[in-house]
């Protein structure tokens, strides 16, 4: 975090000069006045980070310029000074809206162990306000492309359990079938939409910087927690908290996580008190859970806690016929992020998105038509713009004899001298191609583009042949 700008407002002189002395020497921007109404002036053409209140001012007092500071700006960031310290004005100014008072006369170094709180309370405040700041329409069920009939009816599903008031939805399916965009659909379409959705992915971090993560820390419960930190759980209040890969926890805070679960409650590391939470959790993985639980790998409890909603995602080779409808999606998206005017999918492009088994789901498809829309040049979508393992696959498909046939057929139809015939003790198929290559590469001087054409496949299945083949 940058260095706080700060406003002392105190009219003993000689104290407003010390402060702000002191906090210049540390680095910070510091602003000061004399009186309340001069206070608030500097507070509104400068709306600084922390404010500096002195309970005794000359016509409007301190509770008086902490509620008016709080009008202006209810994330204002208040210390509260007094002379007169007593609980009962600690309270007051607490319930005014001051994050922290400290009693005068004071020592430095409790002013620097307040502002080290308060730069902990500004990190989370604005990282609640970034996460408020999402608008419902980012993601909802109707950015989710599908048509075909299962799809439809995981979407129909889904529309029904965000609507509800469960806690607990447990989303399954292989790595890239958009469990992500589920999770904030669920949550955009629910209740809870104006409140906070924060996302963790389980898998990214060591395990006890996870539990840290998850559930906060107080100060001092291990080495490096020299602040108080709260945890994703208490940050969502009131909204959706999304653990990606949930199979991957291990067995400590897996039992945590059942006890947040089934109580509502957190604990941070290293504290003695119970926090209550209202938030509904949402969990993904692309693990078989219940073959973990049989293996003694994940918490049978925390299985069948978190599968109160279970929603299996299909892979992309199931719904084969939302694959051009994607494609098509997909290229219109990437037609304005790279000023592309490509309007149409090549019927035999088409097909080859069709065959392709795509082990990568969504994410593959829409990282392949990224590819293919920089590297085409024409109005429509080309073969010679797909990755070689997608037209390969289709050539796989012929069999040897088609194979064979096709490329005879392209060396004669530019009337190249070349003859096949197939012996008695049978030939090698990987000989032949390598052949009719090697003759094609010949035939255009080692021009890859042309032979290519020459051979009817792309540029990219010549140049994985060439490597095969050691050409």
């Amino acid at each position: 975090m940058s260095q706080l700008k700060i406003l002392i407002i105190e009219d003993e002189k000689l104290i407003r000069w010390s402060l702000e002395k002191h906090l210049t020497s540390k680095g910070y921007k510091v602003l000061s006045a004399e009186t309340g109404e001069e206070g608030i002036k500097l507070f509104e053409l400068n709306r600084p980070d922390v404010v500096f209140v002195d309970n005794k001012l000359p016509k409007i007092q301190g509770m008086d310029v902490i509620l008016k500071l709080k009008s202006l700006d209810e994330e204002a960031v208040i210390v509260f000074m007094t002379a007169y310290g007593s609980i009962e004005t600690a309270v007051s100014a607490m319930k005014a809206g001051a994050a922290e008072y400290v009693n005068k006369p004071f020592v430095f170094d409790e002013i620097e162990v307040i502002l080290e709180h308060v730069k902990s309370k500004i990190k989370i405040t604005k990282e609640i306000q970034l996460l408020r700041r999402q608008k419902r329409d980012i993601i909802t069920f109707d950015h989710i492309i599908g048509e075909t009939p299962l799809f439809k009816q995981i979407i129909q599903l889904s529309k029904k359990i965000a609507r509800t008031k469960s806690t607990t939805i447990l989303l399954l399916g292989e790595s890239g079938t958009g469990k992500d965009m589920f999770a904030h659909a669920i949550h955009n379409e629910s209740t809870r939409n104006e409140k906070p959705f924060v996302t963790i992915n389980c898998s990214s971090l060591p395990d006890s910087l996870l539990e840290s993560e998850l559930f906060g820390h107080e100060k001092g419960a291990f080495t490096d927690a020299k602040l108080l930190k709260k945890g994703l759980f208490e940050i969502a209040e009131g909204g959706t908290v999304f653990l990606d890969e949930i199979g991957e926890i291990n067995q400590a805070t897996q039992i945590k996580l059942l006890g947040v679960l089934e109580n509502k409650i957190v604990r941070r590391l290293g504290g003695t008190t119970n926090i209550p939470v209202d938030i509904r959790i949402v969990a993904a993985t692309n693990r078989d859970l219940k073959k973990a639980v049989e293996e003694k790998l994940f918490r049978e409890d925390l299985y069948y806690r978190l599968k109160v909603f279970q929603i299996t995602l299909p892979s992309l080779h199931e719904r084969k016929d939302d694959i051009p409808i994607l494609a098509e999606h997909f290229i219109k998206y990437y037609n304005l992020q790279f000023q592309k005017c490509i309007n149409k999918i090549n019927g035999s492009v088409r097909s080859l998105l069709m065959q392709y088994s795509w082990p990568g789901n969504i994410r593959e498809l829409r990282n392949v038509i990224e590819r293919a829309v920089i590297l085409e040049t024409m109005s429509s979508l080309e073969a010679d713009s797909l990755p070689a393992e997608i037209v390969l696959l289709n050539e796989n498909n012929l069999s040897p004899k088609e194979t064979i046939k096709d490329m005879h057929h392209s060396i004669d139809a530019h009337k190249t001298p070349f003859g096949i015939s197939i012996p008695e003790e049978g030939l090698s198929l990987n000989e032949i191609e390598k052949q009719i290559i090697k003759l094609a590469l010949q035939k255009t001087n080692y021009n890859q583009t042309q032979t290519a054409k020459l051979l009817r496949i792309s540029r990219d299945t010549l140049r994985y042949k060439v490597k095969k083949h050691k050409l």
